[in-house]
């Protein structure tokens, strides 16, 4: 057995971790249900704002004398359910903005947007002037709308079409089904508090969890923490001292399937070479440790580079190990031998397909 907490003696070789890059924006979700809004103007523009705020549950008081067609529907509508819009046939005047958290302005004139926001915050209120970048606290972005799962992306206005087409992207990656996984996990959370311990115990569950949740099937396949423990993917995350081997011949993050990805999120330590892209490293979840085989070897002792071995001690940690590695590198041994090896030493192993290297010649 072997210690991996060795950072304070030599934290060169014992993670390797990218921190946070600058951020245009902080990503921030606003729990709106029953707080009041504030949202003044007529245009589509701003009907689409006073529905995105009702349906998230929030109070939208509208302040507009001559409301265009579309909002005026919006805010007459019958049959709007539970959602809340109150219609204050008036201007906005910085009374308005007493109680509210947010403030949104349809507002071209500069003048005015400027006492908008200033009225806003005086109130404690945060504001949006529309499409007016200079005038804007916060910025709405495009949404993926799985909720309770919600995925908003942000281009800091630079490029709206941008951040529409990654919303379509995402769209295609997550099913609509994802939203009654995600409620089923709400009606599980406090069960399975209960049941397993913190830590690797109880994230074993959730990740045998995600691989029903992403494993295809339209419907849920299960309701309760027994159909969820009865699982291939439960009794394959209890296994310790496992290796996943992932071919990352090619170097990019976006040519990884996604159950590579999904291996990446749920490892305890990544180990890699030095042909491993940075890129592939920051997918993996970020309290996973980064161990560089080069360097660890010689400091475990493995002086002969014997990687294989090094992975056997490793998994001696009793942790999921996920082992990027290039078949193109030709120096050490294949990964069907590095497989071979750690299975005579009682080590479960697995290895996720890539896609399949092209011929030189493209034939």
């Amino acid at each position: 057995m072997i210690s991996l907490r060795n950072e304070a003696h030599e934290p060169e070789v014992a993670q390797r971790r990218e921190r946070i890059a600058d951020l245009a924006t902080l990503p921030v979700f606003f729990n709106l249900r029953g707080r009041k809004v504030v949202l003044a103007g007529e245009s589509d523009g701003a009907a689409w704002k006073a529905e995105l705020l009702a349906a998230a549950g929030a109070m939208v008081h509208v302040y507009s004398e001559e409301p265009g067609e579309e909002l005026r529907q919006l805010l007459v509508d019958e049959h709007s359910g539970e959602r809340h819009y109150i219609w204050h046939r008036e201007n906005w005047t910085p009374d308005c903005f007493k109680g509210a958290l947010l403030a949104i302005g349809d507002i071209e004139e500069a003048e005015e947007a400027e006492r908008f926001v200033a009225s806003a915050n005086a109130a404690g209120a945060v504001a949006n002037i529309i499409d007016n970048l200079d005038h804007c606290q916060f910025q709405f972005g495009s949404i993926v709308n799985r909720s309770p799962v919600i995925i908003s992306i942000s281009t800091d206005g630079a490029a709206p079409i941008l951040g529409q087409a990654i919303r379509r992207r995402i769209e295609s990656l997550i099913p609509p089904v994802i939203s009654d996984w995600a409620r089923l996990a709400h009606r599980l959370r406090s069960d399975v508090l209960k049941r397993f311990r913190a830590g690797a115990e109880r994230r074993r569950f959730w990740e045998a969890f995600v691989d029903l949740a992403f494993s295809g099937p339209s419907t849920i396949p299960a309701e309760t923490i027994e159909d969820i423990v009865g699982t291939a993917s439960f009794s394959n995350a209890l296994t310790s001292g496992r290796v996943t081997f992932i071919d990352t011949w090619h170097g990019a993050s976006d040519l990884l399937p996604m159950r590579a990805i999904r291996a990446l999120h749920a490892a305890d330590i990544i180990v890699y070479g030095d042909e491993t892209s940075s890129e592939i490293l920051e997918l993996a979840r970020r309290e996973a440790r980064r161990l560089s085989i080069n360097d660890m070897a010689t400091r475990l002792g493995e002086i002969d580079g014997d990687t294989t071995m090094l992975l056997v001690k490793l998994a001696g940690s009793g942790k999921h190990i996920v082992r990027l590695v290039s078949s193109l590198d030709h120096a050490g041994p294949s990964l069907a031998e590095e497989q071979r090896i750690l299975s005579s030493q009682n080590v479960k192993t697995a290895l996720i397909p890539t896609i399949e290297k092209l011929p030189v010649d493209g034939s």
